[in-house]
């Protein structure tokens, strides 16, 4: 019984170096371009050891998607902590506040640039493959419930709220960031704070008075 933790945390340490292989090989050549040898040889394991890890390169970009859902959540735990009232200012939520908040949240290992590339080719991929779109669409609807429930929770914190259901907020957010996030990969520019963005969160998000 002792041995089991130490094998499971071995195949943790094995999963997470080839998720990180995964997404610089995935940053440098795309999703389409990156084989199974490229990823597992930038991990420093062999073809076999991916298979025992993942059934296919699909699953692993699940994972992968996954794991940034999850730092950004954490990111977003970490932002909010530090707030206090000051963050509405005469009944208004304070934007320099938000915009700092936001680009913690969408820091991460992976550039934000390169991940938006990677998560577009994904969702063609999606599009395509009626099986993965299946899995993507369940993924998907996770991590907004997930965004939801921990954007509401932090907001009533710090005295605000959602002025629309959370879930069309978020999705209002995200698709705004999306748009943000594209324009700025084909300007050739850092994604950067979107006015349109910020003007959403004036819109959505109000006091709970």
């Amino acid at each position: 019984m002792t041995d089991v933790p130490t094998i499971s945390a071995r195949r943790e340490r094995t999963r997470e170096r080839l998720l990180d292989a995964a997404a610089q090989v995935f940053a440098r050549v795309g999703f389409g371009g990156a084989s199974v040898e490229a990823i597992a040889e930038a991990a420093g394991f062999t073809r076999g050891a991916f298979y025992s890890n993942f059934e296919s390169k699909e699953e692993l970009f699940l994972a992968l998607t996954t794991r940034q859902a999850q730092q950004h959540l954490a990111a977003l735990e970490s932002a909010v902590a530090g707030l206090d009232a000051a963050v509405v200012r005469g009944g208004h939520v304070d934007r320099g506040v938000i915009r700092t908040v936001l680009a913690t949240v969408t820091e991460g290992k992976t550039p934000e640039s390169c991940w938006f590339l990677m998560n577009a080719e994904f969702e063609l991929l999606a599009m395509r493959d009626p099986e993965i779109g299946a899995r993507w669409t369940r993924q998907q609807a996770w991590m907004r419930d997930e965004l939801a429930t921990a954007l509401t929770r932090l907001l009533a914190d710090v005295g605000l709220r959602f002025a629309v259901d959370p879930p069309l907020a978020v999705e209002l957010l995200l698709a705004a960031h999306a748009a943000a996030s594209r324009d700025a990969y084909v300007a050739g520019e850092q994604v950067m704070a979107s006015p349109a963005l910020e003007a959403l969160v004036d819109l959505v998000i109000t006091t709970a008075d």
